[in-house]
């Protein structure tokens, strides 16, 4: 269902408790179901994505149960088959690559799947550095590409050489394994590595749960071991904080206080605080978050910005910039073509749409200057299944009543995310079906 939003007056005043982030919470799920003994993970996202992930994790241990009753009971083998389980994430990316490495060491055999578009997503580099150690997966349908037959052991380790280019939840998913790995796990990079906070907060976190891990030069040691049980509290998403920087930007006044954030953060999305400089936005630590206002008077010209290491608030601050009508370079942007959507063609297809003049170059992105600013958004903006698309151009709103289509598509990360708007006097507005 499509939605349409404005504002009364374009001033943004109030408090959000900010919804969890899902990558420490996916982390922590994962962590805490390879640990021996169980610990509190304290404000756990309520996103989709996590949520599929308790599910699918919660379904992995009942059928390791199931299977074992049904050997002791000697049930019959067709009756057995039935508990030999199709996992499905749905759209969770990040659940599909956790989920490979974590049910390549299980003792058991599912089908790992998801939804049409996650059968269009690649797995093939993680699945070959699984079985570069040992594991023993196969394609069920297009080779490279979800679903996965995955038929659990123990894995030796060793050492692995990765394209650092590769996806960092990749990367983050062999991390998290390794402790349990008999001689645990060397990954050496070649190349620049992107998305280095992702992985750094993989780490950060395994140390935290008592793992050995350590960068040494161009790559990453973890020792054998197990994880020790250590109750958790997750921050604040400072990724969803990226849309609220959006909006103040945009705002012809704001005093917005985030709740939940911290100073010192794992997340390395923290940079937006930086990034929103140049448009003007100010960032205040408080106690138990951050105040947001919005400077009077920012000038910059041809803005230039790397992507690398925080690519999910690239279309947020990509939206920002022609919304301002900033000339800015996005660069840094390789991942974004296979995420839940090609979001660079995303963008430009509905920045143009809605009468900004964008560029593509490569895999960068190109915000030109424009000669008059739009008098009013007279298309709606399409989602592509893409969480993210919807919450970048819901700030837009400040300027000129727009209409999203798939307000439900936000359940992936910030599934509270229009109420929150509510709270600063956004005025949300669904078709009658009557």
């Amino acid at each position: 269902m499509s939605i349409t939003l404005s504002h009364p007056n374009g001033i943004l005043k109030g408090e959000i408790y900010l919804t969890s982030s899902k990558s420490e919470s996916n982390r922590a799920l994962i962590i805490q179901a390879l640990c021996d003994d169980d610990f509190e993970i304290e404000n756990l996202s309520i996103s989709n994505d996590t949520k599929v992930l308790q599910k699918v994790l919660s379904e992995s241990l009942r059928l390791e149960t199931v299977c074992a009753d049904n050997e002791q009971a000697k049930v019959s083998d067709k009756t057995a088959d039935n508990y030999q389980r199709t996992l499905s994430v749905g759209l969770a990316g990040t659940a599909m690559r956790f989920l490979t490495a974590y049910l390549s060491i299980q003792d058991k055999e599912v089908v790992l799947t998801g939804a049409q578009r996650m059968k269009e997503r690649p797995i093939k580099v993680l699945v070959e550095v699984l079985k570069e150690l040992g594991a023993n997966i196969s394609y069920k349908e297009n080779e490279g590409f979800p679903p996965l037959n995955i038929i659990g052991r123990s894995l030796i380790g060793g050492k692995v050489i990765i394209d650092g280019g590769i996806s960092s939840q990749y990367i983050s998913s062999l991390l998290m394994i390794a402790p349990k790995l008999e001689k645990g796990l060397v990954i050496s990079f070649e190349g620049e590595i992107i998305s280095k906070p992702y992985i750094n907060m993989t780490i950060e976190m395994m140390r935290y749960f008592g793992a050995a891990v350590n960068w040494e030069e161009n790559s990453i040691v973890v020792k054998p071991g197990k994880y020790k049980a250590n109750n958790f509290k997750v921050e604040a998403d400072w990724s969803a904080a990226s849309y609220w920087y959006s909006m103040v930007a945009l705002a012809k006044e704001a005093d917005i206080t985030l709740h939940g954030l911290k100073k010192e953060s794992l997340q390395g999305d923290a940079v937006v605080q930086d990034i929103y400089k140049f448009l003007g936005v100010k960032t205040e630590f408080v106690k138990g978050g951050i105040r947001l206002t919005k400077s009077s008077e920012f000038e910059i010209e041809n803005l230039e910005v790397d992507f690398i290491d925080y690519p999910d608030i690239a279309q947020t601050f990509a939206v920002t910039c022609a919304a301002l009508n900033v000339k800015a370079k996005l660069t840094g942007l390789k991942t974004l073509r296979i995420k839940e959507t090609d979001r660079i063609a995303a963008l430009q297809i509905e920045l143009t749409k809605l009468g900004y003049s964008v560029e593509v170059d490569k895999d960068d992105i190109l915000i030109n200057k424009i000669v008059s600013v739009p008098a009013e958004f007279t298309q709606p903006v399409k989602t592509y299944d893409d969480h993210r698309m919807a919450m970048t151009f819901a700030p837009l709103s400040l300027l000129n009543e727009i209409t999203i289509e798939d307000e439900n598509v936000v359940g992936k990360s910030y599934p509270n995310f229009w109420k929150d708007l509510e709270k600063v006097d956004f005025v949300l507005l669904k078709p009658n079906l009557h």
